[in-house]
């Protein structure tokens, strides 16, 4: 059908941005908000927004002028009865989304689609409190919306055929990149991104490395244009906490359940950026970092990123009585420790992306030695990330089991292997999608990597997903695609 009037309910920073994107784009818009005062501030919302643009080159004022007279501002819903499509972005409160459907539902006409902005809420119980369950959809655009590509189409079980593919093609319309998928908790984006940053937040109060350790390993690591405790902040603590709840009420997947240091924060109010601190703010002043003494080194076993070489040409000298002995690995060093003379010495080191050392101290290990292994990885310019003795160290640890689940994600259906890899790279602005990241480290290599995961501590979603372990044993070394 021809969308040319679209009614947006709730004009919050979001709800508003998603007006401005229609009318960007041509259509006539109904905004509604439940008052006055909730509608001045809309009216706020769209006037700042495009004023921005204007002031940053983006959009002249013509152009602005022409936006806004597109947008019509009412308290009033019985307003949308022409509307050919009505999207609600009202707050994340099932009930609330579900009292609205059925009012757009009495209101607009039989044709008229109905759209959840939702990020994890399921679509298919607003799709059942109407009479037209047919004519509901998911379309969760991402904030802020005027700038943000994606936009995530969701279709349910009872979605009329097609009617996914004429909202994606909306979106292109509007200059969104759609990607199409099931009704399932958190869609695409969130289901992948949130366990992720709940999964840091355990390493954390599990004391398996600090905060500053794990936002450098995964900036400077692995490469993501953000850390999980400084992304965590700029979403705000409450939605992580309450999309990981809608997560744990689909799944029961404890690894879904929130954090309990994530628990603390939100009950505390320390929301993030949004309240001032989070897990960033209110700084201490740092204290400089004790520096060893170290002047030797040893290296036990192989050396396949030329730690030794790299430490020599900087002016160290190895020893068999050094004071801090190097172990190249990938996995725990402890059972290698136990058979030196000296296992307070040993620090197990991984190189990960050529910027960042994992340094993995043991229970024997000295913290003199840890020192030492510190400040040795920063004179050959590497970053120390300091963590404890723990298969998959910091990087590994978050980033295959996220990649796993986009596997599980893959195999149960409801998203394609493109979707996915576009979802991730536009909904979070990471340089590849897991799929493109798969093949990149290597099938066999995440594979193993899991499988070690797994014996350690026994979480059954850190098992290889079938799909991964045959392509693996099938010699394969990317994803059948289309």
């Amino acid at each position: 059908m021809a969308f040319e009037m679209v009614g947006v309910v709730g004009l919050g920073t979001m709800g508003a941005g998603i007006a401005e994107v229609f009318a960007r784009a041509g259509l006539r818009v109904i905004g509604v908000e439940a008052d006055a005062d909730a509608l001045a501030r809309g009216r706020g919302h769209l006037e700042r927004s495009t004023q921005r643009a204007v002031d940053r080159g983006r959009l002249d004022g013509p152009g602005r002028d022409r936006i806004l007279g597109l947008i019509t501002l009412t308290t009033s819903r019985e307003d949308l009865r022409d509307a050919d499509l009505a999207v609600e972005a009202i707050p994340e409160i099932l009930d609330h989304k579900i009292g609205l459907f059925r009012d757009l539902d009495r209101i607009c006409k039989p044709q008229t689609v109905l759209a959840t902005n939702t990020s994890s809420l399921p679509v298919t119980a607003l799709a059942a409190a109407t009479g037209r369950p047919g004519r509901v959809v998911g379309m969760h655009f991402f904030n802020p919306a005027p700038v943000m590509k994606l936009v995530e189409v969701v279709g349910t079980v009872v979605t009329d055929d097609g009617l996914p593919a004429e909202i994606a093609e909306l979106a292109a319309r509007l200059g969104k990149t759609p990607v199409t998928v099931g009704d399932r908790a958190g869609f695409v984006v969130n289901r992948l991104l949130l366990p992720y940053l709940n999964h840091a937040a355990v390493l954390l109060e599990q004391c398996v490395a600090g905060r500053d350790d794990i936002d450098a390993a995964m900036t400077r690591g692995a490469g993501l244009p953000m850390g999980p405790f400084q992304l965590l902040d700029l979403i705000g603590l409450d939605t992580a906490y309450e999309v990981m709840g809608v997560l744990f009420d689909e799944t029961r997947d404890r690894r879904h359940a929130p954090a309990p240091l994530l628990r603390e924060l939100v009950a505390a109010r320390l929301l993030g950026r949004k309240t001032g601190r989070g897990f960033h703010g209110d700084e201490p002043m740092r204290r400089e970092p004790e520096k060893s003494s170290v002047i030797t080194f040893g290296v036990d076993g192989p050396d396949p990123a030329g730690i030794g070489e790299r430490l020599r040409a900087a002016g160290f000298k190895s020893s068999d009585e050094p004071d801090v002995i190097l172990r190249a690995a990938d996995r725990p060093v402890i059972e290698h420790a136990v058979q030196l003379r000296d296992p307070a010495k040993l620090v197990g080191v991984r190189v990960v992306g050529d910027r960042v050392a994992e340094l993995a101290a043991t229970i024997l290990t000295s913290p003199e030695a840890a020192r030492c292994a510190r400040d040795l990885m920063k004179v050959i310019g590497l970053t120390p990330v300091a963590c404890r003795d723990r298969a998959g160290f910091v990087t590994d640890a978050l980033l295959y089991p996220y990649l796993n689940d986009a596997v599980r994600m893959y195999e149960s259906g409801y998203a394609s292997i493109g979707d996915i890899d576009t979802a991730m790279r536009l909904g979070c602005g990471y340089p590849a999608g897991p799929f493109e990241t798969l093949e990149t480290i290597g099938l066999a290599v995440v594979r193993d990597g899991l499988r070690a995961l797994y014996a350690e501590y026994r979480e059954p979603a850190y098992a290889p997903a079938p799909l991964l372990d045959q392509l693996v044993t099938a010699g394969v070394r990317a994803f059948p695609r289309p």
